[in-house]
């Protein structure tokens, strides 16, 4: 379910029996900003043993999972645990008709019997930085219509900077709709090799119907293992590689946690629209959720057709299937719950107070009238945005074609 889209971050949620509090935090600032309080609720880690840069840290047992989940290493042989439905394009790609591991489930019982997995790859974090002041230094009076080329320009030369002389790879994501900037430096490993999964009955028990649903009743769980070189280095696949070995890794409890305990989530989550405004609400509520839900819809309504038909092409379609249906569930309840908490009212009334607040305020008192303006203008193109990546961009074909959109 959670789906990392152009927006980046590695950001932590802590929760307490008390009360859940549903902020997102980069690790890099948690010293200086949450720790306390996480203290307070009954946090017994200390800052440096939630992030540190120079020494073995939580963030080197987090990794990016092929680009759209969140997995933990919970072993000194480089185990990682992720989702079942993160898991689940590798497991499709390992089923055929006689050997459907996706509905029978997988378990290696052995090193040489795990399976290899070319193209997925995990990405360790090694550092972030704020770079905001780089960023703004170098767009200070650089024509509007000319910042996102110069935004571009400089964020390649700042990853470029961090990565010289190292095999690690970078980039710059902003934070706050461009308000920040954050350089993020990683350690790719390309040899990811599948471990165990459930049968699919319990893997994706409930399937699109139990989705985004709780209390939930889902094995959701697959595993697998990076494997390194002799130098618990980064390489390509080789018979000659051997289990890594993390700097750090989450030992399993299994007594598991009573009523109180601190608790916190350590990941890469998605993009966030908590700070969206009233109309930028409505505009969701009233146009782009629908339209999305309507041509999922019907996608899924032909790709069932077809897998229906066939257990090679549903084997085959299985994992594109799944993504769809996803996020198709995801903006139908987003829809609901917008609607049932009455949150376009909510908003109006935090912008009526923003307002009496920033009244005489001349830095302040216009900003929510310009985003108005900005949201009225892009309006009436919305759809057609929702139209082009649901639909054109959509297609398979097209996205494998857009890849050699680069060869002359």
């Amino acid at each position: 379910m959670k789906r990392l889209l152009l927006s980046f971050a590695i950001c932590l949620v802590f929760i307490s029996s008390l009360r859940a509090d549903e902020g997102m935090w980069l690790p890099l600032l948690l010293k200086k900003y949450n720790y306390e309080e996480m203290k307070a609720k009954g946090l017994k880690l200390t800052p440096e043993q939630l992030y540190d840069v120079n020494n073995s840290s939580l963030k080197d047992a987090i990794a990016w999972f092929n680009g759209g989940c969140t997995s933990e290493i919970i072993s000194e042989q480089g185990l990682l645990l992720t989702n079942h439905h993160c898991g689940y394009g590798a497991i499709a790609s390992h089923s055929s008709k006689d050997n459907n591991i996706l509905k029978d489930g997988f378990w290696a019982k052995n090193n040489k019997a795990e399976l290899a997995n070319p193209g997925m790859w995990v990405s360790i974090l090694v550092r972030m930085e704020d770079v905001t002041d780089q960023v703004n230094a170098a767009i200070a009076g650089v024509p509007a219509d000319k910042q996102a080329a110069k935004i571009a320009e400089v964020t390649k030369a700042l990853s470029k900077k961090a990565t010289e002389g190292t095999h690690y790879e970078a980039f710059v994501r902003d934070m706050f709709r461009g308000n920040e900037y954050y350089l993020y430096v990683f350690e790719k490993f390309t040899d990811i090799r599948l471990v165990a999964t459930p049968p699919e009955a319990i893997g994706k028990f409930g399937g699109d119907t139990d989705n985004w649903m709780w209390p939930r009743h889902t094995g959701d769980f697959s595993i697998f293992r990076i494997y390194a070189n002799k130098d618990n280095k980064p390489a390509g696949y080789s018979p000659e590689n051997v289990p890594y070995k993390p700097k750090h890794y989450l030992p399993v409890n299994i007594k598991g946690i009573k009523d109180g305990d601190f608790a916190m989530v350590y990941g890469f989550p998605g993009r966030t629209n908590r700070y969206e405004t009233s109309f930028g609400v409505k505009l969701a509520i009233d146009e782009t959720n629908p339209s999305i839900v309507k041509l999922r819809d019907k996608r899924l309504e032909l790709m069932k057709e077809e897998m229906d038909k066939d257990v090679a092409v549903r084997i085959q379609l299985a994992s594109r299937y799944a993504q769809i249906a996803n996020y198709w569930k995801y903006f139908i309840g987003q829809t609901e719950q917008l609607k049932r908490l009455k949150v376009y009212e909510q908003k109006q009334t935090e912008e009526a107070e923003y307002l009496k607040w920033a009244s005489n305020k001349a830095e302040y008192n216009s900003v929510l009238n310009k985003m108005k303006t900005a949201t009225d203008a892009y309006q009436p193109y919305n759809k057609h945005g929702v139209y082009l990546r649901e639909g054109i961009m959509g297609s398979t074909l097209l996205n494998i074609a857009s890849m050699f959109s680069g060869y002359e």
